[in-house]
């Protein structure tokens, strides 16, 4: 019979015991024959503990990092993702004998009896529906560029192209996850937390890792963005990314309360992070230092993000490269502009969104006004970097989570047609950072459906991408629940070194 009267520890003593760490329990044995053992054969085991925490404590250093394996080509990037999924077949895969196949089922030798989402396996058919826009074969490269991306037409010759890039996912929130994370399943760490742990920080008054999400002029079929994108999961927590707004204040809460002035608040983040420090040698847990690291970095961000977020002051000169939409807050333009000016501050990793690429209908009334959003916006980014000489060390990416099938979701004309997800092939580019420029890499057959040639799943372009930022994909791991993880995962994976200089 149980004792009423026994003692039961209390859950906080319980937490303190599950969240304590090796080096402490050893450091609170000191007094064994074992510890002291240990002590003289391996003293900066025990010492270890004292010295992690007084360099962590230091939340007022730039953040540490683990280095890269080799010299980077890259040492900061812009990740431009187009999510919902871009058509590779109206914007760069170009199939001119599908005039011949309009409205034409899709053969089942190019399908394979492969599988399709639940929105057209329903269809009675899927008859084929060619792009009603006009191709045409641009720069030294002859890469095919429809007429809805002009500017990116100019600039060929400055990116690479990778037509034939395939994925495991079918739908939207697992295909982005394992675009950003490189695995379906929500919780791990994303590439920009990757490289932030990777990488650390250039500037001690700004985040490593900072996230935007830039609003589309087209606003009819909107996916989710959402902030599990930019998690750092299993990595410490001061790699997550950092939000950025694109209209107001572009932190909340950026500002002092009324009242408040910066003697006060330096005096009261003193107190706390004494406070988390005491914490932390009770407890162990490594969130606290996070915790004390975004306090303080979000005091610093108080004089450095007012002047970053001034585009205003930017010459007249720069609304020329950009468009004319850089003038509005929170246009892919004006994201663009602030993406340079965050990179030209130290930032490691910027990642804009756009959203509204999901054409399951109406690809005449939505595809223009998407390419328009970004197309000149693109160019005047690369321009502007090229200019700065900032390009040869700054990796621009650009791409969805998928491609768009040949087969028409829906109705079909000649003059509209929609498009339903498709994870086996699809085109994504990227300029900079050792990015081979020029380069028009991989094909598919003749209804851009199957890969026909060299093709780069996504743990290859992640691999590529580390190579790329001076890291071996398979050393660049983190212990986490007994197990050496990595972006790449288990799964063999292999740079592309026909992508890189």
């Amino acid at each position: 019979m149980n004792d009423p009267f026994a003692h039961k520890p209390h859950p906080l003593l319980q937490d303190y015991v599950r969240y304590e760490t090796r080096r402490q329990f050893f450091k609170r044995g000191a007094s064994l024959m074992g510890t002291a053992a240990l002590a003289m054969l391996a003293p900066h085991l025990v010492l270890a503990d004292d010295q992690e925490r007084a360099a962590a404590s230091g939340a007022d250093k730039l953040m540490r990092a683990i280095g890269p394996h080799f010299p980077p080509k890259a040492k900061r990037v812009i990740y431009l993702h187009m999510v919902g999924g871009p058509s590779q077949l109206d914007l760069f895969d170009y199939k001119p004998k599908l005039g011949e196949w309009f409205d034409k089922d899709l053969p089942d030798s190019i399908r394979m009896g492969q599988r399709i989402t639940t929105m057209t396996s329903g269809q009675k058919r899927l008859p084929v529906a060619p792009s009603k826009y006009k191709f045409a074969q641009y720069g030294k490269s002859g890469m095919w560029v429809s007429e809805l991306l002009p500017w990116t037409a100019k600039m060929v010759d400055d990116l690479c192209f990778i037509r034939s890039m395939n994925t495991d996912a079918i739908n939207h929130e697992p295909a982005i996850t394992f675009m950003q994370t490189g695995n379906q399943i929500t919780g791990k760490p994303c590439l920009g937390s990757w490289v932030s742990y990777g990488l650390g920080s250039m500037n001690e008054n700004l985040p490593t890792f900072v996230v935007l999400i830039a609003k589309s002029t087209n606003t009819e079929q909107l996916q989710a963005i959402s902030n599990r994108l930019w998690s750092a999961g299993y990595l410490p927590g001061e790699h997550a990314g950092v939000s950025f707004r694109t209209a107001g204040d572009p932190i909340l809460f950026i500002n002092n309360p009324q009242g408040v002035d910066e003697k006060v608040r330096r005096k009261t983040l003193d107190g706390l992070k004494a406070l988390n420090e005491i914490n932390f040698q009770v407890v162990g847990d490594p969130e606290t230092h996070t915790r004390i690291h975004e306090y303080e970095l979000a005091f610093r961000m108080q004089s450095s993000v007012p002047e970053l977020a001034q585009i205003s002051g930017e010459p007249e000169s720069t609304y020329q490269l950009y468009g004319e939409a850089a003038r509005k807050p929170g246009s892919f333009a004006n994201t663009a502009v602030l993406a340079r000016r965050l990179i030209e501050r130290g930032v490691r990793f910027v990642q804009i969104y756009h959203n509204n690429w999901d054409t399951h209908s109406n690809v005449s009334g939505r595809l223009p006004d998407q390419c328009k959003d970004v197309d000149q916006a693109c160019y005047g980014l690369i321009q502007d970097l090229k200019q700065r000489g900032m390009l040869e060390d700054t990796l621009v990416v650009w791409g969805g989570e998928f491609g768009r099938t040949i087969y028409s979701q829906g109705d079909l004309t000649k003059e509209n047609y929609g498009r339903d997800h498709h994870p086996r092939c699809f085109t994504m580019w990227m300029a900079g950072g050792g990015a081979k420029p020029g380069v028009v890499h991989g094909e598919t057959d003749d209804f851009s459906y199957n890969i026909v040639k060299d093709p780069v799943h996504v743990h290859d372009f992640h691999a590529t991408t580390l190579k790329l930022l001076g890291f071996d994909h398979l050393r660049f791991t983190y212990r986490f629940q007994g197990l050496d993880q990595r972006l790449t995962g288990v799964v063999p994976a292999k740079v592309i070194d026909s992508l890189i200089t």
